[in-house]
């Protein structure tokens, strides 16, 4: 093909249009993807309204990207070939050379290439992005699910995985959104005692079928705390959903030297004080999303405990209603972009 399709925003909070661009050939150490499906996540929004700083438009967003390799740059082997199946999430490519690359942290590269920061996003029928960025799928694995997983999949998945908690120990979600309906089945499957926390009693049958043993509903007369407790206290709550008083309101619920974990976004401060985290010891921290070693990592799991995304899947020309869906809170749970 001569020319392929994008939906880009040309200016800051505009709509998404479909334009034809001309086909580029991919450099030395990159490689041309085909797109089959891209994932639509809310950090997408953080580039649509320039709320991030070297954001250039026209912009076509997109992280959760699920393709083929179309063509390999000059000199690029690193073990690819055409036609292999790869996702490109967040982790779209590192610099190598700032001091966290040195250390071999390449997730929290002070370069860090973003689709759709860094480059054009996926949101596209091609993308052409830094082969370390590549994660191989597994066949088991279709596009519209492994998309989703080079980003919801795989935060939820590493954040707990690389949390002080062991099987047997009880681990909450705060949230069943996007990212917490993947975090209940990854947890439960990690073999801890998973509690799911959401808004509303209604949500406790969809939380069982994700695999939580133990629900709590936040709008209830128990506070999330005293009810984390009841259980015998949370070894780790990942807080998936974006509402810091909804991840403040579960510190007090951990057990001692718990773990909160935060991969929920939410400008507001948390509001928790110097002496709820000293006399427990209890752990705060952020976590980043994954390096491509870590996305195939995540497929794998995925892949052999039958753990999928719930999407809906859309064509590319729908970009506009998805991510709008998106936006307003209506999707269930993930959208998914297709080409074909």
């Amino acid at each position: 093909m001569n020319t392929y399709r994008v939906a880009q925003v040309a200016a800051a909070g505009a709509p998404f249009e479909i334009v034809e661009r001309e086909v580029l050939q991919p450099g030395p150490g990159h490689v041309r993807v085909a797109v089959d499906a891209c994932g639509v996540c809310h950090s997408d929004s953080y580039f649509v309204n320039a709320e991030l700083p070297g954001v250039r438009f026209p912009l076509v967003p997109g992280h959760e990207i699920a393709g083929r390799i179309d063509e390999l740059g000059e000199g690029t082997q690193n073990g690819r070939q055409v036609g292999d199946r790869v996702a490109v999430g967040w982790f779209g490519g590192s610099c190598g050379h700032c001091k966290p690359c040195r250390q071999g942290d390449f997730i929290v590269c002070e370069n860090l290439k973003v689709p759709g920061w860094a480059y054009d996003g996926g949101y596209a029928e091609a993308v052409i992005a830094p082969v370390d960025a590549l994660a191989r799928i597994p066949d088991a694995l279709a596009a519209t699910d492994a998309g989703p997983m080079a980003c919801a999949g795989v935060t939820t998945y590493n954040a707990l995985r690389r949390s002080s908690a062991r099987p047997g120990d009880l681990v909450a979600v705060l949230g069943i959104g996007g990212l917490g309906h993947l975090g209940v089945q990854y947890a439960a499957a990690m073999g801890f005692e998973t509690v799911a926390i959401a808004r509303g009693a209604a949500k406790a049958d969809f939380a069982k079928q994700l695999g939580a043993h133990h629900y709590i509903d936040s709008t209830a007369d128990t506070p999330v705390a005293d009810a984390l407790q009841s259980l015998g206290g949370a070894k780790v709550v990942l807080a998936t959903a974006a509402n810091s008083a909804a991840i403040t309101a579960t510190v007090g619920g951990l057990s001692p030297r718990g773990e909160l974990v935060v991969i929920g976004v939410d400008p507001e401060p948390l509001g928790i004080s110097p002496t709820q985290l000293l006399l427990s010891g209890t752990i705060v921290r952020g976590h980043p999303s994954g390096t491509a070693q870590d996305v195939e990592d995540t497929m794998a799991f995925s892949a052999l405990h039958g753990i999928r995304p719930t999407v809906e899947v859309v064509s590319l020309e729908q970009a506009d209603e998805a991510y709008q869906k998106m936006m307003s809170g209506a999707a269930r749970f993930r959208m998914v972009l297709t080409t074909s």
